[in-house]
């Protein structure tokens, strides 16, 4: 089964050695390794790539496929609604109308990678979950694992979402613009009506 890991440690340290383990269990044909990477949230939400195994993807980010969309995601906007980089719950995004349904797939991997701690991201095809279980096990972490199909699927979510999200945007901001253009049109008329006849009182006045 192909699948996404979001592993976290107590110890920074350890996500580098998770990320041997890894590399150590693909070289020993036990997993198909795709990409992995070792990962750390900065403070205003973005990801920063620490170390990596695998190929460079999106915008120059761990890759292994889709490990470089998952960091583009959960490092940007959406990341920071998703509860990354400030623990907000706001359960999920992606029309899952079901109220046991509270989170999302991406929603559980942003918040594995937390402010100022290191965690690892992998891509790997398992025949049996126990074997990357034991192995990070033994250095105390903690795996969030979810299949790759149904991180594709949400990750294809987040940018449809996204795009309708900067649609709606633009057509908010252009209605401002024409409200305020007409509001400066009007100060205009009515300002150049008080030059030139700025002598004239409304009708029924007394001169």
């Amino acid at each position: 089964m192909e699948n996404v890991l979001a592993i976290t440690f107590p110890e920074d340290a350890n996500a580098y050695e998770g990320l041997t383990k890894l590399k150590e269990l693909d070289g020993q044909d036990r997993v198909a390794l795709a990409g992995a990477a070792v990962v750390v949230r900065n403070e205003d939400g973005g990801i920063v790539v620490k170390d990596q195994a695998g190929d460079i993807g999106y915008e120059g980010t761990a890759a292994g496929g889709i490990l470089g969309l998952l960091i583009g995601v959960i490092g940007g906007p959406f990341g920071v609604l998703l509860g990354g980089a400030t623990g907000l719950m706001i359960g999920s995004l992606f029309d899952l109308d079901d109220a046991d349904d509270t989170e999302s797939v991406l929603t559980e991997m942003s918040r594995s990678v937390r402010v100022s701690h290191t965690a690892l991201l992998a891509q790997v095809t398992e025949q049996n979950p126990e074997v990357v279980d034991a192995a990070i096990a033994a250095l105390d972490g903690r795996v969030v694992r979810r299949p790759l199909v149904e991180v594709e699927g949400e990750i294809a979510a987040a940018e449809e979402a996204q795009r309708a999200a900067k649609h709606e945007a633009r057509e908010k901001l252009r209605e401002q613009r024409r409200v305020e253009r007409k509001d400066k049109v009007q100060a205009k008329i009515a300002d150049l009506k008080s030059k030139v006849h700025p002598d004239r009182q409304p009708a029924g006045q007394a001169s």
